[in-house]
C-alpha cells in the first residue's frame, strides 16, 4: 500500500468515526437532559456516579471517572466480575451506576444488574441497541448512534468506542457548566505538574514587587523617573497622584521613542508631560493565566497590578512570563 492510499484509508476511518458523533450528536434528546437532571440529585444527596463496562468499556468508564473526579465529581469504575464477589461494597442506595454496553446484551453487566437494583441504585444504560435488554430494564437509557463500525473486518470496537466515549465526555462538561465549576475550582483539583502551576499561580506570585517596582510622584522630572527605573531594575515606573492613586505610567520605551525625536530637554521635563495616564492595569489576586491573556490582547509589555483603590502593587514585566511557563 503507497503513501496515498494510506493517507486515504486514515482519512476513512477518521470520517466514520466523526459521523458516529454527529449522529449521536443529532440524536439527542430529552433522555440526555433527564440523566443530567439525576446527577444534579445525585451530587445533592452526596451520592456518587459508578460506571461498569467489560472489554473496551473498561477503558472508557476509567477514563470518564477520571474526568468526573477532575471536576469534583466523586465517581469510581466498578469491575462487574468483582462486583459479584464483594467489591458491591462500593455501591450505596442513591448512587447513579452507568452501564456501558455497545450490543446491550453484554452477560456480566444483566448479572450485575439485579443486584445493582437491590442495592437501591438508578441505572442508566450507555448502549448502541435501544431495543436491548440493558436498555429496556434500567430506570434510563442513553443511545449512541453507530453508522459504521471504522474497523474493515467490522470486528474492532472503532465508532462505537468513539462515540461512547464522546457521550460521556458530553455529559461531563454538560454538567461542569450548569454546576459554575470554575477554573479556580479546577486548580484546587490538580495542584501538580504544569497544568496545576498554571492554573494556581496568582499575579502576586509573578509580578515585581517592593524594591523592584519603580513608584513615584506624578510631580517627578523626566530624570527622576529614569533614576527610579534603573534602581528597581525594571522596564517602567508608576506615576501616583497625591492619593497614592496610579495616574500613569512611563517606560524605558518611552524614553527612547523621544530621545530619536529630539525634544528638546527631557530630561528635565515633567514626567506628566509624557507619561501614559490611562495604562493598562490588572487588579491583585487576579489569576496567572489572566495576565497572559492581557499580554496577549493588549499587545504590551509591563503590566501595572493595582489594589481595591488603585494603588500600584507590582508590574509584570513580559520578559518573566516564559520563565514561568505560563506560555
Amino acid at each position: 500500500m503507497n503513501s496515498e492510499d494510506l493517507l486515504k484509508r486514515a482519512r476513512h476511518c477518521l470520517n466514520l468515526e466523526s459521523k458516529a458523533i454527529v449522529a449521536t450528536a443529532d440524536a439527542l434528546d430529552e433522555s440526555f437532559v433527564r440523566v443530567v437532571r439525576k446527577m444534579t440529585d445525585t451530587l445533592l444527596d452526596q451520592n456518587k456516579l459508578i460506571f461498569t463496562g467489560v472489554g473496551k468499556n473498561v477503558h472508557i468508564c476509567e477514563k470518564l471517572v477520571g474526568t468526573f473526579n477532575s471536576t469534583g465529581v466523586t465517581s469510581c469504575f466498578l469491575d462487574p466480575t468483582q462486583a459479584l464477589h464483594g467489591d458491591l461494597g462500593v455501591l450505596h442506595e442513591g448512587d447513579l451506576v452507568f452501564l456501558f454496553s455497545n450490543s446491550g446484551e453484554t452477560d456480566e453487566l444483566k448479572k450485575l444488574y439485579p443486584s445493582i437494583k437491590r442495592l437501591g441504585a438508578t441505572t442508566v444504560a450507555v448502549t448502541a441497541v435501544a431495543s436491548s435488554e440493558l436498555a429496556k430494564v434500567c430506570d434510563m437509557a442513553l443511545i449512541y448512534q453507530v453508522p459504521e463500525e471504522a474497523c474493515p473486518l467490522d470486528l474492532a470496537p472503532t465508532s462505537s468506542t468513539t462515540a461512547a466515549m464522546a457521550l460521556g465526555d458530553a455529559l461531563a462538561m454538560v454538567f461542569l457548566e450548569i454546576r459554575g465549576f470554575s477554573r479556580e475550582d479546577f486548580a484546587k483539583l490538580h495542584p501538580a505538574g504544569s497544568l496545576g502551576k498554571t492554573l494556581l499561580l496568582r499575579v502576586n506570585d509573578i509580578m515585581r514587587s517592593g524594591s523592584r517596582l519603580a513608584v513615584a510622584s506624578m510631580n517627578v522630572t523626566v530624570k527622576d523617573a529614569l533614576f527610579a527605573i534603573t534602581q528597581a531594575q525594571c522596564g517602567c515606573i508608576a506615576l501616583t497622584d497625591e492619593a497614592g492613586r496610579l495616574a500613569g505610567i512611563f517606560t524605558d520605551g518611552d524614553f527612547r521613542r523621544l530621545m530619536v525625536r529630539g525634544n528638546g530637554d527631557i530630561l528635565h521635563s515633567p514626567i506628566t508631560q509624557f507619561m501614559t495616564r490611562t495604562p493598562k492595569t490588572i487588579l491583585s489576586g487576579t489569576m496567572a493565566v489572566d495576565v497572559l491573556k492581557r499580554f496577549e490582547e493588549w499587545k504590551i509589555n509591563s503590566l501595572m497590578v493595582v489594589d481595591l483603590d488603585d494603588r500600584p502593587v507590582g508590574v509584570v514585566d513580559s520578559q518573566d512570563l516564559p520563565k514561568l511557563k505560563i506560555v
